[in-house]
């Protein structure tokens, strides 16, 4: 165990260093929702700093260790790296601030502090956006050696940027709810801060953009756990055969993810979809079957692909 959390150390510092920060602040977020009662949007003032937190372990770890899968350093990655920790620590510490202060992080036109503030965090998130898009470029170019991984990866990395768009509609013109002070939302026909599912806060009663936003974000962990999975449990698959069936669910994953942020939009509950909804995630899972039947129609035996 030891000798597991020493390697992981050396996978990339930077990131690993915003895993320890992030970890810590995770803690502090935590003590705060246990002894301030302050309740911000119908939840705890503390908990948007700590889900912020959390997001940010599982992204620098997860991002870190595919770094630590390429044939060799890349100072564009080096360099892209450092600017997404230094967003990362200043957004977080913006949140952090504004907790302090009582006052909401996102859509906050208050004062013209807070909108200078939520501005400027806007800004820096797109910079984010795009370092992150260096690092998924590379990580094409430069290819993983086993193909597994990186196809993984490489629909991870594509797949989490896809998940950073869909949380665009929530600052647009269409989702101003002509509240004085507020400039956007995550909730579709209803108000921010109702009635939601439990720690994540998603709306039970209307339309949440969160959802896809999440979802998609999170293919970073997804997919590479679905390769590692298909490595360990399906070894008499060909290694061809399982980088096409981690393809064919990168499709089917960001296909979902835009159905989940078109339910959004139509101002959706995720837990009462209706007719039309239930019609494409239907179509989505038998078009998924299928491919995935075919994959596995095509594939080749161990001790052929071997001898090929």
């Amino acid at each position: 165990m030891t000798t597991d959390v020493r390697r992981a150390r050396r996978w990339n510092r930077p990131l690993m260093f915003l895993v320890s920060v992030m970890a810590v602040l995770a803690v502090v977020a935590v003590v705060g929702i246990l002894v301030d009662p302050r309740v911000l949007t119908g939840a705890p003032i503390w908990l948007k700093p700590f889900k912020f937190a959390v997001s940010f372990v599982l992204y620098g770890a997860t991002l870190a260790w595919m770094l630590s899968l390429l044939p060799r350093r890349s100072r564009a990655v080096e360099r892209a790296v450092v600017v997404i920790v230094a967003v990362a620590v200043v957004e977080n510490a913006w949140i952090v601030g504004q907790a302090v202060r009582g006052q909401t992080s996102h859509f906050n036109d208050t004062t013209p502090l807070n909108t200078a503030l939520f501005a400027a965090m806007g800004a820096a998130i797109m910079v984010l956006f795009f370092a992150h898009l260096v690092i998924g470029i590379v990580v094409l170019i430069k290819r993983i050696p086993d193909r597994v991984a990186h196809s993984a990866v490489g629909w991870g990395l594509g797949l989490s940027l896809l998940g950073m768009l869909a949380a665009v509609p929530m600052a647009l013109p269409a989702q101003d709810p002509g509240i004085e002070g507020i400039s956007g939302a995550h909730s579709v026909g209803v108000a921010d801060g109702g009635a939601g599912l439990p720690v994540v806060g998603w709306s039970t009663t209307g339309g949440d953009l969160r959802i896809g936003h999440f979802v998609g974000l999170h293919a970073l962990q997804a997919l590479p756990i679905l390769a590692i999975l298909l490595s360990r449990f399906a070894t008499r698959l060909d290694e061809r055969t399982r980088s096409r069936l981690v393809v064919v669910a990168g499709a089917a994953y960001g296909v979902l993810t835009v159905l989940l942020t078109w339910q959004a939009l139509r101002g959706q509950p995720l837990l009462r979809p209706d007719g039309v909804t239930l019609a494409a995630v239907a179509a989505l899972v038998v078009t998924t079957a299928t491919a995935a039947g075919l994959v596995l129609a095509r594939r080749r035996r161990p001790e052929l692909a071997l001898a090929a």
